[in-house]
């Protein structure tokens, strides 16, 4: 049949995409290498688990392998895989246009003036086009596994815009990528340099990667060899190990496998944190080997919740799935490894998996080993803890909400800044609070904030600080609807500075009734001049310095939480504040003196108002809040 080729422009953020690569990439190009094999070992686990329950598709070729060759004379590197393939269809779904988000959010980590860096490619799933980091045209030649000779695929495009299609007749299924060198990228059309990084990103690959056994090492030798050995079929030899490193004796894995296998399954160029290897022996035996990350992925908090790619499933060493959401809670979905089970059904579905107690025994096995790990890492080294937390502490707070039967396991392990600390860096963990807890206390004190100088700087901490109780300070925004699920830690009860009515002694109680009786003609005049914007007014047991607080009802969202969740769309009833006054303030005391009742109003106001920007609540009337303070300033 006559071949026709079409040609097609990519979609426009794949056209963004590629002029970053072409055009600004600079840093790590080896990764076009191990991204192209990752996805030909892809394919190979792919034709594997299909073969399960169509055996036929394995028909035609020996053991799954991927190839890796380069000729000098053409300036090509070539990565073949005899896998799944491709159809026409799969070829423009998965080349052509958007695959996932995962490419808009990479548009979004390259965007201002950040440098693009190639190590950032893997890490959102765009690895096939690290290929135009080093090629200025990249052929792809493609036949799914079960399709005619004829069925054969053809891609073809210099990353410019535009790729052409062709159909071809291929004898093999599977996928072969051509790399057009580009004319500075020489060192890559070396035999040795390839075999070096085969062996430092793909090593522990399951299938075999080949290489040409006893390559020439130069252009005149290669055009020799090959007029001597015209019609010799080429001798291949494997370049990796080749074998999955979790089922190997942990006395046969040292520390740089362990990092080494870690980087190539999470696509990451930083050591992991910490792992563990684990083999479970029983009516229910599985391996699991788990790490925990160095630094967050970029997709991890901007949606990052949907489109999790953590745990790798295995039957019996045979891939099923990157199955995060079966394996793993939300909250830890920033754990890496490998999950491999002996007794699942190698026909096991998504369905199935979600419905599976054999499934929810290994999940909680591996929640109980992320969290060993983590724990450990706090105990034996402080330093990788608190770069691990920085990192991942916010997501794990999420834990508390999604994991009640490990929320107290979970809230040892976060750790908040302190009135007894010296900046937002130093923090201290519950524990370490409850320790230093003077006689008597039986409460966690805390107050959330947008900010950690909006925390420590508030009003509400002035009667505490006076009675040196440390107050722990949350400004992050999930500490807030953290903390409507965790009411106690070791027997002690949370209770936020800002919210209800403080607890006194008998004589601190006699002292607070006795200036409320005084203040009650101020307190008065001050609700007649406010009217509406507030709904009560009284003195203040936590004021020493500052002239004036909001108080929260127990159950009341926090000022700057309700101001974020509007800016988000989010329908939030209105409540009116309630002031709290220190009613030995010079503020109070001028207001209480003030005859002209204009002037008055605007001091009762500018006093609720810079209680209302402690708080961090919006001011109703920007505008009128100026107009007033510039009337009270010019007196």
């Amino acid at each position: 049949m006559t071949a026709t080729t079409e040609t097609r422009k990519f979609e426009a953020e794949v056209a963004q995409v590629l002029h970053l690569v072409t055009h600004s990439l600079y840093s790590h190009k080896e990764i076009f290498l191990r991204e192209l094999i990752s996805n030909a070992s892809d394919a190979c686990d792919k034709l594997r688990f299909e073969s399960i329950a169509n055996p036929e598709l394995l028909a035609g070729t020996g053991e799954l392998h991927i190839d890796v060759s380069w000729d000098k004379a053409a300036r090509t590197v070539t990565i073949r895989d005899n896998g799944i393939g491709m159809t026409r269809d799969d070829v423009v779904a998965n080349i052509g246009t958007i695959a996932s988000s995962g490419t808009r959010r990479f548009l979004e980590a390259m965007s201002g003036e950040q440098k693009a860096d190639a190590r950032l490619i893997g890490q959102f799933g765009v690895g096939f086009y690290s290929a135009f980091v080093v090629a200025d045209r990249v052929t792809v030649l493609t036949r799914h596994a079960g399709a005619a000779p004829e069925a054969g695929v053809k891609w073809e495009s210099d990353g410019r815009g535009e790729y052409a299609l062709e159909a071809v007749t291929l004898p093999e299924r599977g996928t072969t990528v051509i790399l057009h060198l580009k004319a500075d990228e020489d060192e890559f059309l070396d035999g040795w340099k390839l075999r070096s990084l085969v062996r430092k990103y793909s090593d522990h690959v399951a299938f075999p990667i080949r290489m040409p056994k006893d390559a020439p090492s130069s252009a005149d030798d290669a055009a020799d060899e090959n007029a001597a050995k015209a019609d010799a079929a080429p001798e291949w030899e494997t370049a990796n190990d080749a074998s999955a490193l979790w089922t190997k004796p942990k006395s046969e894995i040292s520390d740089e496998d362990y990092q080494a296998f870690y980087k190539a399954l999470g696509h990451d160029f930083n050591d992991a944190a910490a792992w563990t290897h684990n083999r479970v022996e029983g009516s229910q035996s599985f391996t699991t080997l788990l790490y925990l990350p160095s630094q967050p992925p970029f997709d991890l908090m901007m949606g990052g919740r949907d489109e999790r790619k953590g745990l790798k499933l295995y039957i019996k060493r045979v891939f099923v799935m990157d199955a995060a959401e079966e394996l793993l809670p939300n909250y830890l979905r920033f754990v890496r490894g490998v999950v491999d089970a002996d007794d699942l059904p190698l026909n096991v579905s998504r369905e199935l998996l979600q419905h599976n107690r054999q499934l929810e025994r290994i999940k909680g096995a591996c929640v109980k080993r992320v969290l060993d790990l983590i724990e450990k890492l706090a105990r034996d080294d402080a330093d990788k803890f608190a770069a691990f937390y920085k990192a991942f502490g916010n997501t794990l707070k999420e834990g508390i909400v999604e994991d009640p039967a490990n929320r107290e396991r979970i809230a040892k392990l976060l750790r908040f800044a302190s009135t007894k600390g010296e900046g937002a860096a130093q923090t201290v963990s519950l524990d370490d609070y409850v320790g230093r807890m003077a006689v008597g206390q039986d409460t966690i004190w805390y107050i959330t904030a947008d900010g950690y100088a909006a925390a420590a700087g508030s009003p509400q901490l002035e009667a505490f600080r006076a009675k040196d109780i440390e107050v722990l300070l949350m400004f992050d925004r999930i500490d807030e609807w953290m903390l409507g699920h965790l009411h106690e830690y070791a027997g002690k009860s949370l209770k936020n500075v800002a919210k209800g009515e403080l607890p006194l002694d008998a004589a601190d109680k006699a002292k607070q009734e006795e200036a409320a009786k005084a203040a009650a003609p101020l307190i008065e005049r001050l609700k007649g001049l406010l009217g509406d914007r507030v709904g009560d007014v009284r003195v203040s047991a936590r004021l020493t310095d500052s002239p004036s607080c909001l108080a929260l009802a127990d159950y009341e969202m926090a000022p700057h939480l309700a101001r974020l969740l509007r800016e988000a769309g989010q329908a939030i009833p209105d409540s009116k504040p309630t002031l709290e006054i220190n009613p030995q303030h010079p503020l109070l005391q001028r207001i209480e003196a003030e005859a002209d009742e204009a002037k008055a109003t605007d001091l009762a106001t500018l006093l609720l108002e810079q209680a209302e920007i402690a708080a961090g609540a919006p001011l109703p009337d920007p505008a009128a809040f100026v107009q007033r303070l510039n009337r009270v300033l010019l007196g």
